[in-house]
């Protein structure tokens, strides 16, 4: 696909029959618009100048190239022109991808004001346990963690991904609560296989002087899903281990307790993705700024930190 800088100094360039007055045209300097117009010969194999000391002309092929691409090229330039005049108000499809539970629980309930204050905004969201390809699938957005970031993706850092073990008051409550990773095996497990690896995910937990121990839950209920998982906790089924964000409720309204509160896996961090930080549409930046105020003004970071242990454990 090319780009349109090298479009228009193609463009410019056979109008005037020269690299320096298409330049002057176009506010660059003659030896882009040549390095931009030598770049597009390249890409399509053909040569579509023929240079002298006094004057670039067309050669059949490029004369023909011309002719094919005039009218599309000024569309183009019309269009760009017709959304800088709008005055950058954002606008258009937003096509998000996010984890279920964490969306639900955190993103969705931004929506309402974000639409209020953004009405032209129609989100397309997809609540998804899965890495997207954001450029391939064209997503403007994605929320989660770990993804791979290729040359042209952006990470913002929202909070750390932390994982906690947690049970509800009922299954504890005959019990004496676990203090260390090691004594989390004593109890049913409440675990989760991966979709990719086919392997049940076991952590190594850690504590704010760094030691760190390994948890070996028993395998008492495997699941594929953290909101399955996140369930059987509430049920009473067992212990899990959980990302702090996708329980932080049951945690603060007593509905699970946290365990061996000391210590938690450090999973990364929770991010927003995109496709590019420079020239993105006004409704991406009003997005991800609007994500990025309502973390800091609720302080999740702090909220979403295993490392701190925010919550008035029930568990001593």
């Amino acid at each position: 696909m090319e780009t349109l800088a090298n479009l228009e100094s193609f463009i410019r360039s056979a109008e005037h029959g020269s690299f320096s007055e298409a330049a002057r045209w176009l506010s660059l300097t003659p030896a882009a618009v040549s390095r931009n117009v030598a770049m597009l010969e390249r890409n399509l194999g053909v040569r579509l100048f023929h240079r002298s000391t006094r004057k670039l002309t067309l050669t059949e092929a490029g004369e023909s190239f011309r002719l094919a691409i005039s009218d599309s090229l000024s569309g183009i330039q019309a269009a760009i022109a017709g959304i800088a005049g709008d005055g950058g108000e954002p606008a258009g499809v937003l096509k998000l991808s996010l984890a279920p539970t964490f969306g639900v629980a955190h993103i969705l309930p931004l929506l309402p004001g974000f639409l209020e204050r953004y009405p032209r905004i129609k989100p397309e969201w997809h609540f998804e346990n899965r890495q997207v390809d954001l450029i391939a699938e064209g997503y403007d957005v994605a929320i989660g963690g770990g993804f791979d970031l290729s040359p042209t993706v952006v990470a913002r850092t929202l909070a750390p991904a932390h994982v906690i073990a947690v049970a509800s008051p009922g299954y504890m409550a005959d019990k004496t609560p676990p203090r260390e990773p090691a004594d989390l095996q004593a109890f049913r497990g409440i675990v989760m296989r991966s979709l990719q690896s086919g392997r049940v995910r076991h952590w190594t937990m850690r504590d704010v002087t760094g030691r760190e121990a390994p948890v070996r839950l028993q395998e008492s209920f495997v699941v594929n899903d953290p909101s399955a998982m996140r369930g059987a906790a509430l049920l009473g089924m067992g212990v899990a281990m959980l990302a702090t964000a996708d329980v932080l409720a049951d945690l603060e309204n007593g509905a699970l307790v946290r365990l061996a509160p000391r210590w938690y896996s450090d999973a990364g961090a929770i991010s927003m993705y995109f496709p590019s930080r420079t020239l993105l549409p006004a409704k991406t930046r009003a997005f991800i700024d609007w994500v990025v105020n309502a973390f800091e003004a609720e302080k999740l970071a702090e909220r979403f930190a295993g490392s701190l242990d925010l919550r008035s454990s029930r568990s001593g």
